[in-house]
């Protein structure tokens, strides 16, 4: 068995929709759905303002690029286009495979381009931090620490005063 933490962000449309299709697309592999943060953009400022989440995912037949396709199937379901100008311009929805864990709990490193792991910038980033540590509280990234020594760190520490928790906003199912 294979467990991911996957990073999903919107800022384009139905931002909580686009959100919630992803939860909902990953099934029955969902394990912990983080609470939703909306987030100045990172990158590129001309632009609206994100939501995001982190999500915690398990799957006993998984592999990595498991977790990477259906990240890129949940982005081309949510319309998503990608602006080779604009590397942090505007989404429908961003899915990040952050980090992956093998049978034993072990994380998987990789620094293969087309998924490197753990994520190259998770650990210099508040959005994906804040909502990782609601999901996985004692939670490591391999080879940066422990994810509130991150979070609490600068410039990461600045980064998370500009986050706006929205209890309000739920990515469990209506249903």
């Amino acid at each position: 068995m294979t467990r991911a933490v996957l990073s999903i962000g919107s800022n384009l449309g139905d931002r909580l929709d686009h959100l919630r299709a992803a939860v909902a697309g990953l099934g029955d592999a969902v394990l912990l759905v983080s609470g939703v943060y909306e987030t100045p953009p990172w990158g590129d400022a001309d632009q609206p303002a994100y939501l995001n989440a982190a999500v915690m995912v398990a799957d006993p037949a998984a592999t990595p690029d498991d977790w990477l396709a259906r990240a890129h199937a949940a982005e081309t379901a949510a319309g998503r286009v990608r602006d080779p100008a604009r590397r942090y311009g505007p989404r429908t929805l961003d899915v990040d495979v952050v980090a992956v864990w093998d049978d034993d709990g072990r994380p998987v490193l990789s620094d293969d381009p087309a998924l490197t792991l753990p994520h190259p910038r998770a650990h210099q980033r508040a959005f994906v931090l804040r909502p990782w540590i609601d999901i996985d509280p004692h939670g490591r990234l391999a080879g940066h620490g422990w994810l509130t020594d991150l979070l609490n760190a600068e410039p990461v520490a600045g980064d998370a005063l500009e986050l706006t928790p929205r209890p309000d906003l739920s990515l469990e199912s209506d249903t």
